[in-house]
């Protein structure tokens, strides 16, 4: 054995290749090794983590898995990184300073259900009739007292097209309250909202409203409950469903001491006494007050006179207001409130923090407008599953998120199951959303707010769920053959998944006439006959149904005289292409683009 050289980090899958660059010896050594040791394998061929540990140790290093390396890089980076309440909050010689805080508690459900209304009963206010159209159009907090224990509520738009905002609102509760009217029951958006709820890793209270119309049947609604995983704990089940009315204000208090009974195994804490830290609920501009930012207090105590960082937004506070538009000097944990003397907006969802000075804080924006800038020069990071592996290495995720669409019901159960089956104790899947139809912008919308990858099957994508993919970079991979979607998501989990790209014919040109030009050669005068000729496509040309030559590239594309990127089918164009000059009248030249299409 030879001596000990020094520690190795290796991935659970790599060529033959990468190993001997990552030891710095050829390839024939590592593949003399690999003889030597029973395994036959090429320069390209991917070998496992134990077959490679044998080998490192054989040229006298010591192997080490990556993923241990990049787990501990990981924890580092999150504990220096991590704002000082989320420390306070988990570590356990502190713990002597947490105190209970009040419960955030997030609204939704679908639109017209009444969660506004449901609110504005429990506030005693009118807040309802102040909407556009009865319809929530941004974010509001407010705060209760009841029983002499204080309520946070979130109110998040349930109509569909802020599903984005209500996935914000999800993401700043403690407790999630989905309102189902007991006359119209469990409907598209109410699904979307429980989606988002799930995501956010929050418990849910169903508040089963309008139980005093004529029409209502809670004991149906309760059964669609029950299909879609909220069985009410009468039933046996875990969820508590609560009849209300908002407009009779029967059942309030049964909703409230429910939120008080989630709250209590909830473990909600926060330390008043540091420095305060939270979330933007919204941000915005008004004439004579300059920006507006709505805070939610997680931790700590938010005095008048601060120093706040949200984003790239910072400032001295110089007003702060309660929900009802009081002046407050200070606002403790889980207390929303409107500051003013932010240098400009926040954006809702940002992180606020509470720091030394406006130097520290003008240094931290400035740091984050640079890595911004420089994220700006790549490409987008969108997630897709074939990079999942390397996600996951490299610590950013160790659970695959997927919104699972498929044809009928008869096939959502066995495709979910296969799928969730594939959790290991290395990754766990979680379906945040399993439902039968074609792919629409609101699971496009859900993955974007989620970080996760929709998979289709037997299922299309809808034009507008195509345009918000590719503007949000989000991946929609479709299958009609039930184990190909399997292998892939399993293959993806083992960092073994690579694309599928197929060449798409766009248009063909005949050739009428040659000519030949200096410095250029044998150019082609064609008429376009179908479809669009590109510039940046290849040709490939066909002579009496055989090919010539294939993979090439065009070098001139012209239209009466002039150097275009495309021409249309029923024009004509002159076509040069590169090494290949000897056209003849009759010749068919066929454009292709190489596209993804899994």
């Amino acid at each position: 054995m030879a001596e000990k050289r020094g520690v190795l980090e290796v991935p659970d899958f790599m060529t033959v290749r990468e190993l001997s660059e990552l030891m710095g010896v050829s390839p024939i050594e590592v593949m003399k090794q690999l003889i030597a040791n029973g395994v036959m394998a090429s320069i390209n061929q991917q070998i496992d983590y134990d077959t490679a540990a044998i080998i490192i140790e054989e040229m006298g290093y010591v192997p080490r898995p990556l993923r241990e390396v990049e787990e501990e890089k990981r924890q580092a980076e999150l504990e220096a990184q991590r704002p000082k309440w989320r420390t306070e909050l988990y570590a356990t010689e502190e713990m002597e300073n947490l105190q209970k805080r009040p419960p955030v508690v997030t609204i939704l459900g679908h639109v017209d259900h009444g969660k506004t209304s449901l609110l504005d009963a429990i506030r005693q206010t009118r807040v309802a009739d102040a909407e556009a159209g009865g319809i929530t159009q941004a974010i509001g907090a407010y705060q209760i007292t009841y029983n002499g224990n204080k309520i946070t509520f979130i109110d998040t738009p349930g109509h569909e097209a802020f599903t984005a905002m209500r996935a914000r609102g999800a993401q700043g509760a403690d407790i999630a309250i989905l309102v189902v009217a007991a006359d119209d029951g469990v409907m598209p958006t109410t699904r979307e909202a429980l989606d988002h709820a799930r995501a956010a890793g929050v418990p849910i209270v169903v508040a089963l409203n309008k139980i005093d119309k004529p029409n209502a049947n809670p004991e149906y609604v309760k059964q669609q409950l029950s299909e879609i995983g909220l069985t009410p704990d009468e039933w046996g089940g875990d969820t508590l469903v609560i009849p209300v009315s908002a407009r009779t204000h029967e059942g309030l208090d049964n909703l409230l001491e429910a939120i008080l009974l989630v709250a209590e195994d909830a473990d909600i804490f926060a330390n008043p006494n540091s420095k305060a830290a939270g979330v933007v609920l919204e941000g915005r501009v008004e004439s004579g007050r300059g920006a507006i930012a709505t805070l939610l207090v997680q931790n700590g105590t938010l005095k008048q006179g601060d120093v706040v960082v949200a984003g790239i937004s910072y400032g001295r506070i110089k007003s702060m207001f309660d929900d009802r538009g009081n002046k407050v000097k200070e606002a403790e944990p889980s207390m929303p409130v409107s500051v003013m003397g932010l240098s400009e907006p926040p954006s809702a969802g940002e992180r606020f923090e509470v720091v030394k000075n406006i130097k520290e804080a003008r240094s931290i924006v400035e740091e984050r407008l640079q890595a911004s800038a420089e994220a700006q020069q790549g490409p987008l990071a969108a997630m897709s599953l074939e990079d999942f592996f390397k996600r996951m290495a490299d610590a950013e995720r160790k659970e695959l998120l997927l919104i699972v669409k498929v044809d009928v019901f008869g096939s959502l159960e066995p495709v979910v199951r296969s799928l969730e089956e594939l959790s290991s104790d290395d990754v766990k899947i979680t379906i945040l959303r399993s439902d039968i139809g074609n792919v629409t912008e609101s699971d496009v919308n859900l993955a974007s707010a989620s970080g996760a990858i929709i998979i289709g099957f037997n299922t299309e994508v809808d034009n507008a769920a195509e345009r918000a993919a590719a503007a949000l970079g989000i991946e929609i991979r479709t299958y009609n053959i039930i184990y190909k979607l399997i292998e892939d998501v399993e293959l993806a989990l083992k960092g073994m998944l690579d694309p599928v790209y197929e060449d798409k014919q766009i248009g063909t040109a005949q050739v009428r006439q040659v000519f030949h030009i200096s410095k250029i050669g044998n150019v082609a005068g064609c008429y376009v006959t179908s479809g669009v000729v590109r510039r940046n496509a290849r040709a490939r040309v066909v002579r009496q149904g055989n090919v010539l030559a294939e993979g090439l590239q065009v070098t001139s594309l012209k239209r009466v005289a002039e150097d275009v990127r495309e021409v249309r089918a029923g024009f004509e164009c002159g076509i040069a292409l590169d090494k290949f000059s000897e056209f003849e009248e009759g010749d068919i030249i066929e454009f292709t683009v190489r596209e993804r299409v899994n």
